[in-house]
């Protein structure tokens, strides 16, 4: 909490809460704030620009943009969420397990978290959702379980250290068990880095979640996501050049704020490892190499 007022004293972390606040709002709120029906058509309307009864102007089917926009939200939000909140289940507890079950448990996790590491996130995504159907949640499910070893190495990069150190080494001595060590010396100084993690996240997994809605992934039409807006007037670019603007706005503005909370956190807190989402720090990947070294000793064991 201290990390957290401390972040919001700066200016960008404000504006930035300010951002996320109104796209959450949307996304709760969206089909009650919209001002038209986002699935009614209108023939008489079809390719319409901004105007009076219609800010956004309408799509080729006269649909209303900005219902549309609003309404399609919460879908990408929820998708958004629904993935990092995977990764962080998957990655995180995991990540911090390694430091306290032993090498054997250390070698296999980090071998797997190698494995899918390699995957690539679409591709992954289009083999889920063609065997587990087009659906939003198998998608979200295929992006969440590739999010989790970058916070697992993310979570077990932050803990490394502070394994070793001097109080945490007391407290054992003193008698003290492992939970609680994990709940008293390493969960409040792990916490700062894994919610800078987090946002950083979301930015990419709204990203993710819109390239795949833009494919056609995810969610079936009509139903509305930012995704599914850029991509939906596409052939109609000579006669509406500005229609891909306004989803592509809002994408860039939410993506930006959750990115410049991220940093303002990392700023008000000079213990969270400064990282991007992915790991290329020279910190981060040296505790990484040095773990995978450590474990890598193991191969003639097994």
């Amino acid at each position: 909490m201290r990390t957290l007022r401390r972040a919001l004293r700066q200016r960008s972390a404000q504006i930035a809460v300010a951002v996320i606040g109104l796209i959450a709002v949307l996304a709760v709120f969206g089909g009650q704030l919209a001002p038209h029906d986002p699935l009614a058509q209108d023939p008489n309307a079809v390719l319409g620009g901004p105007g009076g009864a219609h800010w956004l102007g309408t799509d080729y089917l006269g649909r209303d943009v900005l219902s549309r926009l609003i309404a399609g939200t919460g879908r990408s939000v929820v998708g958004a969420l629904e993935a990092v909140g995977l990764g962080l289940l998957l990655g995180v507890v995991p990540g911090l397990a390694s430091l306290w079950l032993g090498r054997v448990y250390e070698w296999i996790s980090l071998r797997v978290v190698d494995a899918l590491m390699t995957l690539p996130y679409v591709v992954f995504a289009v083999a889920v959702t063609g065997v587990l159907g087009n659906s939003l949640t198998p998608a979200m499910f295929a992006i969440g379980v590739l999010l989790a070893p970058r916070f697992f190495r993310i979570a077990r990069a932050a803990a490394l250290g502070l394994t070793r150190a001097q109080y945490v080494e007391a407290a054992e001595l003193f008698g003290g068990s492992r939970r609680w060590i994990l709940r008293t010396h390493i969960w409040g100084k792990v916490l700062p880095t894994i919610a800078v993690t987090a946002a950083q996240a979301l930015a990419a997994a709204l990203l993710i979640v819109s390239s795949l809605a833009f494919l056609g992934l995810g969610v079936e039409p009509p139903a509305p996501t930012w995704g599914e807006l850029l991509s939906s007037d596409l052939q109609y670019l000579a006669q509406q050049p500005w229609a891909p603007l306004f989803p592509g706005l809002v994408i860039m503005i939410t993506a930006g704020a959750l990115n410049t909370l991220a940093d303002a956190i990392r700023d008000g807190d000079p213990s969270a490892i400064s990282t991007p989402f992915v790991p290329t720090d020279q910190s981060t990947s040296a505790s990484a190499s040095e773990t995978k070294e450590q474990a890598d000793d193991l191969v003639p064991a097994l």
